[in-house]
């Protein structure tokens, strides 16, 4: 028996995590969000699941949450997300550093056995190389949220180096999935499609990225929750199948035999990184099986959004 706390767990990933994690029934998962990207409905209805709204920037907010539960896990996947939004919400994004903090602090100081954090794929900033591996890539933030997932990172270090309270970073590279919003690519992509929609793309489309179905996101991560090998290690987190977004329009256009047109945008300012794409191959053996196709992921989704 474990108690899981997921903060941001109303979120994409987030609420996938609880899902898997609630079908141990000896499990109790916590999920604290305060719902302002992430949405209720998207929390799974199990007995062992509780909901709280709170803030985790907020220490008074979220410290009665730690003094009710003795968590022996807590993975922190709350985060300001988007491109768009952070860039429209920098000092928003700037203030996740306090909720980084006050879940070490809390963690640290109630015998927490081991913090997980959800860092991203924006920490390598324009790759050197590609695939973009964990230690040898260099790190070269430059907008806030990737400053601030690489001060994360730091801070979880710092924990570790200080208190001795043990983590493991994950980076996640392009997670799609039932439950992401339309903010995101692949959603939007495939909801146009299937309504006969334009898809619009920002620039030439020639920008690349790899898309990774959040089963594979979530399998890896709770693996690595169980594994020995990854304590205070980073992870990449992500499909090493890089395509452009020009190409995943296409695709999903011929997939849905769709009649939707694609039309091009002024590129993005900023924000708009040119290349993505991880080297996975800590992921792959750890997950131990091959990843999801991108046809199978969409199929799902398409099912998804019949039902």
């Amino acid at each position: 028996m474990s108690n899981i706390l997921i903060t941001g767990g109303a979120g994409n990933v987030g609420s996938a995590l609880a899902k898997q994690l609630a079908k141990d029934t000896s499990n109790v998962i916590v999920i604290v969000d305060n719902i302002s990207t992430g949405s209720k409905d998207k929390v799974p209805k199990l007995d062992n699941v509780v909901f709280i709204k709170a803030d985790v920037n907020n220490y008074q907010d979220v410290v009665p949450v730690f003094g009710r539960y003795n968590f022996d896990y807590v993975f922190h996947y709350a985060a300001v997300v988007g491109v768009a939004r952070t860039l429209e919400n920098p000092m928003s994004v700037l203030e996740d550093i306090d909720g980084i903090k006050n879940i070490l602090s809390l963690s640290k100081n109630t015998g927490v056995k081991r913090v997980f954090y959800s860092s991203s794929s924006e920490v390598y900033g324009e790759p050197f190389e590609i695939p973009q591996n964990e230690q040898t890539t260099p790190l070269n933030s430059r907008l806030p949220y990737a400053i601030v997932k690489n001060v994360g990172e730091a801070f979880f270090r710092s924990f570790y180096n200080e208190y001795g309270l043990e983590y493991t970073i994950f980076r996640f590279f392009n997670t799609y999935g039932p439950n992401q919003s339309d903010d995101f690519v692949v959603p939007r992509f495939l909801r146009a499609a299937l309504k006969n929609e334009n898809l619009f793309i920002y620039g030439d489309g020639k920008q690349t990225r790899s898309f990774c179905y959040v089963d594979d996101n979530v399998d890896s991560c709770i693996k690595a929750m169980h594994s020995e090998d990854q304590v205070n290690e980073v992870l990449n987190v992500g499909s090493d199948i890089e395509m452009t977004i020009l190409e995943l329009a296409k695709r999903i256009i011929k997939f849905t035999n769709s009649k939707s047109e694609i039309v091009h945008l002024p590129a993005l300012k900023e924000g708009d990184m040119a290349r993505r794409c991880p080297d996975n191959t800590k992921m792959k053996k750890l997950l131990g099986r091959e990843l999801v196709p991108l046809e199978t992921g969409l199929d799902k989704l398409i099912e998804f959004y019949k039902n």
